[in-house]
């Protein structure tokens, strides 16, 4: 995962956090869903998966490692606005009763992911999905460029 201060540089993560985003990482390849993890928006927040499909929609999933993980942060309702679906993203031993029952739901492991509950869908404004889109794009482009070439960390 990606530090707050430094967006492209990694930080640590609970381990459950991290099979899971795996897990979710495979689902979204799966489902044909181009997906990148630590996905910065406007005001500093970090959506823990954004993911593309092939006609512009965007996923935004939010990750939940543990039930105080989840009645500790209530910053996840803001990422509505940046996607045209929201999931929730839990491990197998999560208790999903604690989770809102309107928004989408993706269990996942280590290897891999399903969706339990399809989120519903709430269209993007033109102008921030067109924002929301060249972000995508710039910053996946960026984290090629640097697995191509470690020591230009500064791209």
């Amino acid at each position: 995962m990606f530090d707050v201060d430094e967006p492209d540089r990694p930080c640590p993560r609970p381990e459950e956090t991290v099979r899971v985003i795996r897990g979710v990482m495979r689902l979204m390849l799966d489902l044909d869903r181009a997906p990148l993890a630590e996905f910065s928006i406007k005001g500093g927040r970090r959506i823990d998966v954004m993911a593309m499909a092939a006609d512009g929609e965007l996923w935004a999933i939010e990750v939940k490692s543990s039930r105080e993980d989840y009645r500790t942060d209530r910053k996840w309702r803001e990422y509505r606005a940046f996607c045209d679906r929201f999931f929730f993203a839990v491990g197998p031993a999560f208790p999903l009763d604690i989770l809102p029952e309107g928004e989408g739901l993706i269990v996942a492991d280590g290897f891999h992911g399903e969706v339990l509950r399809p989120a519903a869908h709430a269209a993007l404004a033109p102008a921030r999905r067109r924002a929301l889109l060249l972000r995508f794009a710039r910053t996946a482009a960026l984290r090629a460029a640097r697995l191509d070439d470690p020591l230009r960390s500064g791209l």
